[in-house]
């Protein structure tokens, strides 16, 4: 194990958020875990979570969604609700063009808007009263980003079994970045992997004969996605989807089996190998040193990083010490005060226990 910092702590050390000693240590060991990481509110940078996943091109956002037996959920049947989120990492609203009202970045943009697209800046309400109190942000949905993204997704689904692929977008209202990111998907579904079409498209299946025959390739609205992941969650499997939207629905997804305190994550190249595995809520500051919050998340997150590095069976023994763990009714303090006969423990008598249960 290397040790390496970031955040607050990098801050506290050497005055600098992000040191250039850490992006070189995941650049050259390519596989890392890390905590969740303390990002200055407003001005100065932006989310080093961002920064970390753009610096090292990490474009798959990983969100495995399962439940164990006995977590708190606010839904009556959270034990149909098993799906793998592929969330695109590296561009759509998240990709950093996002300018403020009033700076010289927005000024200059609504100015090329007026003169060279006269028909766009006639669609942005205010253009005209009051052009220096319009933020703007930029959207960028690429055929090659979709198209890593979508691949890796459906090689996943082949590798583990899974039933279908779901593009999740808003397609019918952006047409040219998620309904393109629609359209690139079910072409490169067909083109790399043989994908035919049923019942005229534009739904298509790998077909018999070919690796992850019989798996779907399909799509969906994002906010019926929302919709439907709650009232018929089994009929989703693998969800690929751009930044945003990904972003919205992997947490709503960890509300029905017991909320991001125990929702693994991870940010992968799997065309390049390095990957940051992360808990996926963020900093709590008054619980340090408390000995008192649920680790499960992060413990998950290196279950996520012992199976992709090809550590089955020590991912397996994790997964086994996390269920029998929260069978057992001894637990930390946000799981026990919703569980009937809990006993509450310690973050560290917590973690011996699934390692008992192992």
């Amino acid at each position: 194990w290397l040790e390496v910092y970031a955040g607050q702590t990098a801050y506290d050390k050497f005055g600098t958020w992000l040191p250039d000693d850490t992006l070189a240590a995941f650049k050259e060991f390519l596989v890392g875990i890390k905590g969740p990481l303390t990002t200055p509110v407003g001005g100065g940078i932006r989310s080093l979570n961002v920064a970390l996943r753009q610096l090292l091109d990490l474009y798959v956002c990983l969100r495995p969604v399962r439940y164990f037996t006995g977590v708190p959920s606010p839904v009556k049947h959270p034990e149909k609700v098993d799906m793998v989120i592929f969330r695109e990492n590296t561009e759509d609203i998240y990709a950093g063009l996002d300018y403020q009202a009033g700076s010289d970045e927005a000024r200059k943009l609504l100015e090329f808007l007026q003169c060279e697209l006269p028909a766009s800046f006639a669609k942005i309400r205010f253009g005209q009263q009051a052009p220096d109190q319009i933020g703007l942000g930029i959207k960028p949905v690429s055929r090659p980003g979709t198209e890593r993204l979508v691949r890796a997704a459906i090689q996943y689904a082949i590798s583990y079994g899974r039933r279908s692929v779901t593009l999740v977008h808003k397609g019918n209202i952006m047409k040219y970045t998620e309904g393109a990111f629609r359209d690139w998907g079910y072409a490169l579904a067909k083109r790399e992997f043989g994908a035919v079409e049923l019942d005229g498209g534009p739904w298509c299946k790998i077909p018999d004969g070919k690796p992850g025959a019989r798996i779907i390739i399909k799509d969906a609205i994002a906010d019926i996605t929302f919709q439907q992941v709650l009232t018929r969650p089994d009929e989703f499997d693998v969800i690929a989807t751009l930044n945003l939207n990904g972003d919205y629905l992997s947490d709503a997804l960890a509300a029905q089996v017991g909320g991001i305190g125990i929702a693994p994550g991870g940010n992968i190249n799997f065309e390049t190998g390095h990957a940051v595995f992360e808990a996926t809520h963020g900093t709590a500051p008054k619980y340090a040193g408390l000995d008192k919050v649920n680790p499960t998340s992060v413990i998950l997150s290196g279950e996520m990083m012992l199976r992709y590095m090809g550590w089955s069976e020590a991912a397996d023994l994790i997964i086994r010490g996390v269920a029998g763990a929260i069978a057992s009714k001894r637990v930390t303090y946000d799981f026990a005060r919703l569980m009937d006969g809990a006993t509450e423990i310690k973050c560290s008598e917590f973690a011996d226990n699934i390692i008992e249960h192992m």
